[in-house]
Order: structure tokens, then C-alpha cells, then sequence
């Protein structure tokens, strides 16, 4: 006699991952529909408006790549992360560091625009790096959370801006920011700038390192099991610094290129709480290079709807409930595709 249960795969095949997101993207739209529908709207009216104003203009697909820059890299910095199982919740602190490291070097730094754009870069990189040291050595050398230590250091990060940007550095002109920055990242198209080209770039190669180098491989078998790792003689401790270095330097240059590339200036608030969405784009690409360049590009067009929804009049309240619904089906279409029905034989 059969009985049939149900098997976890380690992997789901692409196609089966492919379908149950769409499936579950769907459903969580015909949900979204529903509730509209409840609070009086038309669904389909909206709908539309969304896709037009998403994609119908060059405006729309403008504000799209804007919002898709920071997300792959804050997104690639808890991706990368997770690959040795540890967890940046940090990465909005991380893009505050970065922000103020190169800011001080576009505003008190002399020199000709590129020469200053490429310290800048530097300076971002190096400032989201330092800002998860400590909870890096913390975690390497005292097995101390990562989870809390990240965290808590986005406030300090926030904060330290918020006084740079409206005390030490203020503007006398802007009260809440500094004066603009020497120099910028040249837009593209519209007011696209070359920080999306070189965002997706960064997770191609990040991708590539991971799967096709030794230290890839070393990395992603500490995550997945650091006994076997270390008795195999890999540096396990060494991995997870390096690891965990890398993720803070990802982030900080998110928001480098945010400030040099999008705003121009540093001031409060200049996140958009990018981080914090970045760890959604992660768990959405199940913690995949590639992943994160399709998720930060979903949850991109899932911000803009938003804002639209909102200037039809729909309170912020509904439209909070209605992008956690498509993130949470989404979710859960993306686990479900690991599972399959077994038959086992008495």
C-alpha cells in the first residue's frame, strides 16, 4: 500500500520556482483587487494607472532604475551575507556610513570631478566596511549576534547624519543638509546615472566569484556546514571576516552612489530605508547573486506602485497592506516550489 507524503528538495527546479512566483504574484493581486475593491475603488482602473504611469513614459521607467540602484546593492550586501550564514541587518547603517564617507570627501576634498568621484567611491566602500567591523570581530571572535550588533548600529549611522547634516556640515541655505557635492555620477538617460550599470555589474561579478572560485566554494560550504569546513582545513574565521567585510562594503557604496549619483547632498532620511528593504530583496532571490537583480527590480515596481496608489488617493495604510500581501504570497510561493509529493512504498 502507497502512502504519500511530502519532500523538501534542497533546490527547486528553475521552471517550478519560476511558475509558483508567478502564480503567487497573481494571487496576491487579485487579493490586492479585492481590497481595493472594498474600500470603493476600481481595481482594474488602478491597475491601469499603475502600468501606464510604471511603464507608459520614460518618466515612470526613469523613477523605476532610480529605485532599482540602491536595492540590488543593499539587497547584494544581505545576499552576500547569507552565503556563509550570517545575517546583515545592518545594511541601512552601512548605507548611512557610506553616504557620510564619501560626502566628506565631495565636500572638503579639493580636486578635478573624476579624480573626486573616484575617492568618493573608495571612501563609500571603505566607510560601509568599517561601520560592520565591529560587529564582524564581535561575531568572529566572540560568537556575538551579528543580528543584534548590526542593527543596533543603524541608529548611531542615522543619527551621526542627521547631526553632520543639519549642525557640522549644514548648509546655510538648506537647514536640513549640506551643500551640494563637487561632484557627480553623469546620468544616462533621463535621470537614470551610471550607478545602475555599475550596481548590476557588481552582482554579476559577486555572482561569478561565488560560483566559479575556490574561495566561492569555501565560502558557501562554511555557510552551509562550518564543521566539515573546519576539520577540511578551510579558514572558517577568516571567511567570515572577509564575508562579512565585503557586505558592509557593498552597502556602503549604495550609498555613495545615492548621494553622488541621485541627491547630491547628504541629509537626514537620505536612505529611504533601503537597508531595511534590502533584506526583503535577499529572502525574495533566496539569497542568489543574479536573484537579487530581479528581485530589487520587483520590489522597485512594487515602491513606484505605491507612490502612484497614493496620489490616487489611496491612504498610506492600504497601500503598506497591500505590497506586505504581494512580499508575503511571494514568499511563500517561492518556499512551496521546494516541496513535492513522494510516494512512499509499504
Amino acid at each position: 500500500m502507497a502512502a504519500f507524503r511530502f519532500q523538501r528538495l534542497p533546490s527547486a527546479p528553475s521552471g517550478i520556482a519560476f511558475a509558483a512566483r508567478a502564480t503567487a504574484i497573481i494571487l496576491a493581486l487579485v487579493f490586492a483587487g479585492i481590497i481595493l475593491a472594498l474600500t470603493g475603488a476600481n481595481p482594474l482602473e488602478l491597475a491601469a494607472q499603475v502600468i501606464d504611469a510604471s511603464f507608459g513614459s520614460s518618466f515612470g521607467m526613469e523613477d523605476l532604475g532610480v529605485l532599482v540602484t540602491p536595492l540590488i546593492l543593499t539587497g547584494l550586501s544581505v545576499a552576500v551575507a547569507q552565503q556563509i550564514g550570517a545575517w546583515n541587518i545592518g545594511a541601512e547603517g552601512q548605507f548611512y556610513a557610506g553616504a557620510f564617507a564619501s560626502a566628506a570627501v565631495g565636500l572638503f576634498v579639493p580636486g578635478p570631478p573624476t579624480l573626486i568621484l573616484v575617492l568618493m567611491f573608495i571612501a563609500g566602500i571603505v566607510g560601509g566596511a568599517i561601520w560592520i567591523l565591529v560587529p564582524t570581530l564581535a561575531r568572529a571572535y566572540a560568537n556575538v549576534n551579528e543580528l543584534i550588533t548590526t542593527l543596533l548600529l543603524n541608529f548611531v549611522a542615522i543619527l551621526l547624519v542627521y547631526y553632520v547634516s543639519t549642525k557640522a556640515w549644514r548648509d546655510r541655505m538648506a537647514n536640513s543638509a549640506t551643500p551640494r557635492l563637487s561632484a557627480e555620477i553623469p546620468e544616462f538617460w533621463g535621470s537614470i546615472h551610471w550607478g545602475l550599470p555599475i550596481a548590476i555589474l557588481i552582482a554579476l561579478l559577486v555572482a561569478g566569484l561565488l560560483a566559479y572560485s575556490r574561495w566561492g566554494y569555501e565560502v558557501r560550504l562554511v555557510g552551509s556546514n562550518p564543521t566539515a569546513a573546519k576539520y577540511a582545513g578551510m579558514p572558517v574565521r577568516r571567511h567570515l571576516i572577509t564575508v562579512m567585510l565585503l557586505s558592509g562594503a557593498i552597502a556602503g557604496l549604495a550609498g555613495m552612489l545615492e548621494i553622488a549619483g541621485t541627491v547630491h547632498r547628504l541629509q537626514g532620511g537620505i536612505s529611504n530605508n533601503y537597508g531595511y528593504l534590502g533584506i526583503m530583496v535577499a529572502v525574495l532571490a533566496r539569497s542568489s547573486a543574479v536573484g537579487v537583480i530581479f528581485s530589487a527590480a520587483l520590489m522597485a515596481f512594487i515602491l513606484n506602485s505605491g507612490i502612484i496608489l497614493q496620489t490616487q488617493g489611496l491612504t498610506t495604510s492600504t497601500v503598506l497592506a497591500i505590497t506586505g500581501l504581494i512580499l508575503f504570497l511571494t514568499a511563500i510561493g517561492d518556499e512551496l516550489a521546494h516541496y513535492r509529493i513522494a510516494r512512499d512504498k509499504a
